[in-house]
């Protein structure tokens, strides 16, 4: 416990093991439903869920102790809504761009955000956005990802006359959905810590309840893989040196 005090610098701070242990769990179960969700989304474009699910746990887990360890700054890092969302609906299912395409192209984009960090152009190209630009990029963003939900939940369907309309409440799908946003609501009202979540797993419940969903085969069990082929980026000599440029970057 002193080795922590001393590395996190906590008595400076006002604080102690005991509280960053709470703050971290309650930051866990705030954001863990991220492990669910991503899956779900991203497995729209074709990518396996599991896959996903296990890359989002690593992602998150190695964010995490980077912002720890070495920044040293009060922030947990994990997957968010919205570029996923942009990912497998937008680009992969409505421009018909292959998951493994549209990966290569955000590695890409990862490269040119680290070189306008490095460069120190971020701000400059935040600040020139005006205020109202911003706040309705978060609006429609908030507002494109509740769509899809309520379309996910049966609570919006298509139709060909007025492109969408309502489902039908005979759907137990819809019946969940209501159930799980209503929990949810409420329980962030009273703000209770690791609202999403609980809202998660009750609504999994009411879902095996009303037969939506089955029970599962076991309780606990080894991670999915990540199906990932390593070994392949060598396979061809000619494209050593750029593979190993980017991978160093």
């Amino acid at each position: 416990m002193e080795f922590i005090n001393k590395y996190f610098e906590l008595d400076k701070l006002g604080s102690n093991p005991k509280r960053e242990f709470i703050a971290g769990l309650t930051t866990f179960f705030a954001m863990c439903y991220i492990l669910f969700v991503n899956p779900s989304v991203l497995g729209a474009s074709g990518m396996d869920k599991g896959a996903v699910f296990t890359a989002t746990a690593l992602a998150s887990a190695l964010g995490c102790l980077i912002m720890g360890i070495f920044a040293n700054y009060p922030i947990a890092t994990a997957p968010s809504l919205g570029l996923n969302a942009f990912f497998a609906y937008t680009v992969s299912i409505g421009m018909k761009v292959k998951w493994q395409t549209a990966l290569a192209a955000v590695f890409l984009a990862s490269i040119i955000f680290i070189l306008i960090t490095v460069f120190k152009l971020r701000e400059l190209i935040v600040d020139s956005i005006p205020n109202d630009l911003k706040f309705a990029i978060s609006a429609g963003i908030g507002i494109f990802i509740a769509f899809l939900g309520l379309q996910n939940g049966k609570l919006v369907v298509n139709s060909a006359s007025t492109l969408v309309t309502i489902g039908s409440f005979k759907d137990p799908a819809a019946w969940v959905t209501i159930f799980g946003l209503l929990v949810t609501i409420f329980l962030m009202i009273r703000q209770v810590p690791g609202a999403i979540f609980i809202g998660i797993v009750l609504s999994s419940i009411f879902s095996i309840l009303v037969g939506q969903s089955k029970m599962p085969t076991s309780v606990v069990s080894l991670a999915p893989s990540l199906n990932a082929n390593f070994p392949g980026f060598y396979n061809s000599m000619s494209k050593k040196p750029t593979i190993t440029a980017f991978f160093e970057v």
